[in-house]
């Protein structure tokens, strides 16, 4: 199972249009039958911690695709190599940190670096030279534009198009190539259970750097200045 954390999109509006394209390429993939029972694709309401300990434990890879140098270090990337999870994402937040500690070999980082984006941003980002430059991504665009999910609403997923080719606040286009690429290599150690889970459990082994111990002694000595105390018998 894979979990996914996604880009972040730029209005509520377009994040619903994001949901509503995801459950829509859901009822095509879960009623292919030649996919059958190998891949579902299912979107859960409401996810809380509730739903976090059923599903994070559950997940074998942990998708962590922001953008770099967009998000704060979260904790649900670290829970889930905690429990096992080999992450793919970029260089953002908490990634970094994982890298360190679990080794480079045994994460999955594809994207541009933070230094990377903002030399993208300052010569004049242009997503729509990755959609022509490139089949795959501009096969997919073309699907996402067209009727081929929403027959009944032709221009439904119009805006997220033309976001992605005009605008791409989030660099999606030109992170594209880098991901499916990892994709590729996260598919083929996937073929090799002992692999896979000699990773998995290196990941397990090396998170003790992420305890609660360890991040509230350096609060208490780097932010809150506080000393110990003894307790009283």
């Amino acid at each position: 199972m894979i979990l996914i954390s996604g880009k972040a999109a730029p209005a509520y509006a377009m994040a619903k249009l994001i949901i509503k394209l995801t459950n829509d390429i859901a009822q095509f993939i879960n009623n292919d039958q030649r996919v059958k029972n190998r891949l579902k694709v299912v979107f859960m309401p409401n996810y809380d911690v509730s739903n976090a300990l059923i599903i994070i434990p559950a997940a074998d890879l942990s998708e962590q695709i922001s953008t770099a140098g967009t998000e704060a270090s979260g904790t649900g990337n670290m829970k889930l190599a905690l429990n096992g999870a080999l992450t793919i994402g970029t260089l953002d937040g908490a990634n970094v940190e994982i890298r360190e500690e679990v080794g480079a070999e045994n994460i999955f980082i594809f994207g541009h670096t933070v230094e990377e984006i903002q030399t993208l941003r300052q010569g004049g980002y242009t997503p729509y030279q990755y959609y022509e430059n490139n089949e795959m991504l501009r096969e997919t665009i073309d699907m996402i534009g067209s009727d081929y999910f929403c027959p009944e609403e032709p221009e439904r997923y119009k805006p997220i198009v033309d976001s992605l080719l005009y605008d791409d606040h989030y660099f999606v286009l030109a992170d594209y190539q880098s991901y499916i690429d990892k994709q590729l290599e996260v598919e083929n150690l996937y073929k090799d259970k002992q692999k896979w889970a000699e990773k998995a459990l290196l990941n397990i082994a090396r998170m003790g750097h992420f305890s609660s111990d360890r991040t509230i002694k350096e609060y208490a000595d780097k932010v809150w200045d506080l000393k110990p105390v003894k307790p009283e018998n």
